[in-house]
């Protein structure tokens, strides 16, 4: 399926465990059904949300696989395919093209970070060597470098870069970038509590962590505001913005586990050095969730 004219909500997917840490694929596969069945536009998996920087190349192959099986071309696939080793990023992407995968999904090299220039050859190499769309990653709060502005300038004009998802939470930048939106490339949201803002100067949709417990609430959400329901969407947003904040009382994706699992979804456990919530914030999330009417 083509994502360049994609719009909408793309759910940043969790990854379910069992109890031992292995993969729960039958989980995984229900994930995705019930996002096909409550209007999600595309599933991102292998992302910051899925727990990919602790899986292994076999694991990341055969999650992969399991997602598009299950999505059966109801709704695209996006797979995170990065790193901070270029030649490794080319490698995945390259098995991820060849396992169907619709789109990728690009990070800025973290640790080792890189010049501006190092970075432009970091994601070229990619955009280079395969057929499908690639969306870049800016999260410096994260990898500790960002995508410079004027690199976003050039790395736009590449056809087979289609869009980037902004997750720096800086509207500054994002204003900054805005001018390189066009048919080819896309703004999306990384960041569900500016989603609306984002939208506002032109933005397609949200890559959101909020969609994995309200997948329906957030389509509905972004194509209000897109439709020009904008009161709509807006009103939807400042209701739910203490739910979308409460999902980053510790690091991602601890609170979104934690509250699949608080909503019954059983969605396990999560890998080192990831673990469970402190007991005071488990019990602050569950409150959230009672609010938003997802528990009793």
């Amino acid at each position: 399926m083509d994502i360049r004219n994609l719009k909408g909500s793309i759910v940043a997917l969790v990854t379910p465990f069992h109890a031992d840490g292995s993969v729960n694929f039958e989980k995984l596969g229900e994930l995705v059904e019930w996002h096909v069945g409550n209007k999600t536009d595309a599933v991102l998996t292998l992302g910051t949300t899925g727990e990919s920087s602790t899986m292994t190349h076999e694991e990341d192959d055969a999650v992969l696989q399991c997602v598009i099986r299950a999505a059966a071309g109801r709704v695209p696939v996006i797979a995170g395919t990065g790193s901070n080793s270029t030649q490794t990023m080319l490698e995945k992407s390259l098995r991820a093209e060849k396992l169907g995968a619709d789109g990728l999904l690009l990070i800025t090299p973290y640790y080792n970070k890189g010049n501006a220039e190092g970075i432009c050859r970091h994601f070229t190499a990619v955009a280079d060597a395969v057929r499908i769309p690639c969306i870049l990653y800016n999260v410096p709060g994260r990898t500790g470098c960002a995508i410079s502005v004027e690199n976003v300038e050039k790395l736009s004009k590449h056809p087979n870069i289609c869009g980037i998802k902004e997750a720096s939470g800086d509207m500054s930048y994002a204003m900054r970038i805005a001018h390189c939106i066009s048919p080819d490339f896309a703004l999306w949201s990384g960041n569900d509590d500016i989603t609306i803002p984002l939208l506002s100067i032109g933005g397609s949709g949200v890559i959101s962590v909020w969609a994995n417990i309200q997948p329906r609430e957030c389509h509905d959400m972004v194509m209000d505001y897109l439709e020009g329901r904008r009161e709509q969407a807006v009103s939807t947003a400042v209701k739910h913005l203490e739910l979308m904040n409460g999902l980053f009382m510790e690091v991602n994706p601890i609170p979104v586990k934690t509250a699949l699992n608080q909503m019954g979804r059983d969605v396990g456990p999560f890998r080192l050095p990831l673990c469970e919530m402190t007991a005071a914030h488990q019990e602050q999330l569950r409150g959230l969730l009672r609010e938003a009417g997802l528990v009793s």
